[in-house]
């Protein structure tokens, strides 16, 4: 496998977890606040439901696979270079 092939899986792989783990933080908290919409989810202070210890886990876990997904399609760009 080329350098290529193996950043474009990995990039599949952190695209394909971060998009399974958004939807578990949507779907806990439509649990908890039925109707909140992906622009509400940008704003979870204005929804007293989310103060959820369970959901801010989650959440955190996005922002975690979101930090790593940053990191990783830099160092890409570093070594294409």
């Amino acid at each position: 496998m080329n350098e290529d092939a193996l950043w474009d899986r990995i990039e599949r792989l952190v695209t394909d977890t971060e998009e399974l783990q958004r939807k578990k933080v949507s779907a806990l908290a439509r649990r908890l606040k039925p109707g909140l919409t992906d622009e509400d989810l940008r704003n979870p202070h204005d929804f007293p439901e989310l103060r959820d210890p369970d959901w801010h886990y989650e959440d955190g876990l996005l922002t975690g696979i979101q930090t790593i997904a940053v990191a990783l399609r830099g160092l890409r760009r570093e070594t294409e270079s």
